[in-house]
């Protein structure tokens, strides 16, 4: 028979923990328990306590951001969770000297120190600075969409929302008068009953939530020149819908602005907006301040680079940089196809082309249709008329033509597969035929802003800075939302996401200061 050594469950044995013996030189816990106990001025916090003649004692500030802190890095968000790992985790122990807040505590710490926590994140940006991790080279400017807490499905614009409001009203008139001739038949079982006021109950609670909506709001305005109405949320209004690569969301776009030395994130904000253009001035600004603030630089942008990728693009952005000397490198969408190295690889770029390619071929261009620009009028390549569909400005401020085929002559055209991209869009109720644009007046209109941007980043120099730019900001998201697990924001309203955000970006840059610097050794 084998040996084994003897054990019982029910002996008692004490254990002497040191909760700073935990905290190991190099560890990513023992940066944050320095950096707190040590560098940071957490007196930005002490005006919000007023306990000091009445009431309880509270939790110090310096043991929340710790396990909050620590917790982000893990991907934990949850209030809850991180309630339970401090009665169960010897990390979370000693970072909180084994003290377990309440998990409202926690939450509300997040929610309602926005400001403080964008001191912090500055305060770090300055130590940064002192251990020699930022090179101010060249800063790259890039977003990140993620989901909110609120459902797509309570978007829309007014009008859409009236819509459903209506909906909704007409399905409660419906359970209501089946329930009404159920009961006058006497036929409906208690379970059923039920069952109906439940779904009456239902419908009249997101009835009501719509109703109230459009009474205490008024419509979303967008941010171009036209300020038209965008859809608006009736769980956080401040967020937007949102189209990304894994589809539409309901979220906000953290951009954050990263330092090429090291990849420390200069600055982290969140926006409710999925177009980014209108984001690069107040991002570019506020770096400026900051900077001005900490007593890094005077003006940062006298000797630094800054690159952001094409949905920073537009005449107003490039005028901008111009006119405030910003020594920026930002393409248009159309660069790539300047470029003659990129003209024998087009269909291994981009799901798009790749999907062009491979099934219909290249798409008819818009140049074999037949243009009047006198007339305004233009044919598609089966001599059909196509339907004007306006003039307009693009955001280059070429003015264009803009026509379109009609759904039922597409949807019959034995040129169909080549000449649209989505050929089953055209079979669809409210589905469109092929869109085509021209730009008039080309030839005799005065260069722009873009046209200098265009001619900067075509060069060779130009070519050479930019290509930096994705190996710069690319790694930091892969970082947040792929080590760190963010992959949704938790809380609701502009600033309380960005206050997380931060709280991420603040996570990033301890983790650079305690691999590069020498703060901790």
């Amino acid at each position: 028979m084998p040996k084994f050594k003897p054990y019982d469950y029910k002996q008692s044995a004490m254990i002497t923990l040191n909760y700073e013996d935990q905290l190991q030189s190099g560890t990513f816990e023992y940066a944050i328990h320095y950096l707190i106990s040590k560098k940071l001025d957490l007196s930005i916090f002490h005006p919000h306590y007023e306990n000091d003649e009445t009431g309880r004692p509270a939790y110090d500030p310096a043991i929340l951001l710790k396990i909050i802190l620590f917790a982000y890095s893990k991907g934990i968000t949850s209030s809850r969770e991180i309630q339970w790992c401090c009665e169960t985790n010897i990390i979370f122990k000693a970072l909180s000297c084994d003290t377990v807040p309440h998990f409202t505590t926690i939450a509300a710490f997040v929610s309602q120190h926005a400001r403080e926590i964008e001191n912090l994140f500055e305060q770090i940006l300055l130590i940064c600075d002192q251990q020699g991790l930022l090179g101010h080279e060249l800063f790259a400017i890039d977003g990140c969409k993620l989901p909110s807490n609120a459902a797509k499905e309570w978007s829309g614009t007014f009008k859409e929302l009236e819509q459903k409001r209506d909906k909704l009203k007409r399905q409660i008139h419906h359970y209501l008068n089946e329930q009404q001739r159920h009961d006058k038949n006497e036929t409906q079982e208690n379970t059923r009953q039920q069952r109906t006021q439940q779904t009456i109950n239902t419908l009249n609670q997101a009835h009501d939530k719509i109703e109230q909506f459009l009474k205490q709001s008024s419509p979303r305005r967008g941010q171009g020149k036209t300020k038209k109405e965008v859809k608006s949320n009736i769980t956080d209004n401040e967020s937007a819908k949102m189209t990304t690569s894994k589809g539409t969301i309901q979220g906000y776009n953290g951009v954050a602005s990263v330092d090429k030395k090291h990849q420390i994130i200069i600055d982290a904000q969140a926006f409710g907006e999925g177009q980014e253009h209108h984001v690069l001035k107040p991002v570019l600004e506020k770096i400026k301040t900051r900077y001005k603030k900490l007593g890094i630089h005077n003006n940062i942008y006298d000797k630094t680079i800054v690159t952001a990728d094409t949905g920073y693009a537009n005449e107003a952005n490039m005028k901008y940089c111009h006119q405030n000397k910003i020594n920026a490198y930002i393409p248009d969408n159309k660069f790539r196809q300047r470029d003659p190295k990129f003209k024998t690889q087009h269909g291994k770029y981009g799901k798009r082309a790749q999907s062009v390619d491979t099934h219909t071929g290249s798409l008819i261009p818009s140049s074999e249709f037949h243009f009047d620009p006198i007339n305004k009028t233009c044919t598609c390549p089966m001599n059909q008329p196509m339907q004007p569909r306006g003039e307009r400005q693009d955001r280059y401020e070429n003015y264009k033509l803009y026509f379109e085929g009609h759904p039922n002559q597409c949807r019959q055209c034995e040129l169909k597969p080549k000449c649209m991209r989505t050929p089953s869009s055209a079979n669809h109720r409210k589905g469109h035929g092929r869109q085509v644009s021209f730009i008039i007046e080309k030839k005799h209109r005065k260069t722009n802003y873009t046209d200098w941007m265009k001619h900067r980043v075509d060069s060779q120099k130009g070519k050479q800075i930019y290509s930096h730019r994705m190996s710069v900001v690319e790694p930091v998201f892969g970082n947040l939302t792929n080590n760190k697990k963010l992959n949704r924001f938790s809380l609701r309203s502009k600033e309380k996401v960005q206050a997380q955000w931060q709280l991420y970006c603040l996570v990033h840059n301890i983790e650079k200061l305690n691999h590069y610097s020498k703060l901790f050794h």
